[in-house]
């Protein structure tokens, strides 16, 4: 059974509580976060640019080898969720919010750049196999954490908007990535 977009956008707004609850305990106006880094035209220029060159990465990696092992594990896992029209953009808007808003604005600023991307990592536990701790888990798990980090230094040398803009553009090449593979897999039954 295919997880709906509500229960998706739901887990996501359940994030960003999380995160909003952290700040306002840490006494962290939002609108601060916002407006630091540079202007918020230069953080989404940076943000597209960033989002688009890791996710073009991804991109020719899974396109280069997807009958890999960790690219059929990661198409599999997130093949769970509704793909269908543009559920994967709105997947990938809400997720580049309340993740970057929880990770980078409320937990970094608490665990560090390493830190706030372990607990990125592990968030994602769910979403990949990691339960074998194998080549493919291996590579799933370097990526998830490579990204945190790229992503948390993007937040300290640019700021909070360009992050979001960077995840949301990542997710949603590979959303689609995920939904033109189990498409191909679909044809091949």
């Amino acid at each position: 059974m295919k997880i709906p977009l509500r229960t998706q956008l739901l887990s996501c707004a359940a994030l960003a509580g999380v995160a909003l609850a952290i700040l306002l305990l840490r006494r962290q106006p939002l609108a601060a976060l916002l407006l630091g880094g540079l202007p918020w035209w230069q953080q989404a220029l940076a943000g597209i640019a960033l989002g688009l060159a890791a996710g073009g990465i991804s991109a020719l990696t899974t396109l280069r080898k997807p009958d890999a092992e960790a690219v059929q594990r990661t198409a599999a896992s997130y093949a769970r969720l509704d793909l269908s029209g543009w559920n994967p953009l709105w997947i990938s808007l809400a997720a580049g919010v309340s993740e970057e808003l929880l990770f980078r604005a409320a937990l970094q600023p608490l665990a560090g750049i390493w830190g706030a991307s372990l607990l990125f990592l592990l968030v994602h536990t769910g979403a990949y196999d990691f339960r074998r701790f194998d080549r493919a888990a291996l590579w799933q798990a370097s990526g998830v954490f490579g990204m945190g980090v790229l992503l948390g230094f993007a937040f300290d040398y640019i700021g909070l908007l360009a992050v979001m803009v960077a995840h949301a553009i990542v997710d949603i090449i590979g959303l689609y990535l995920v939904r033109r593979i189990s498409e191909g897999a679909n044809r091949l039954r």
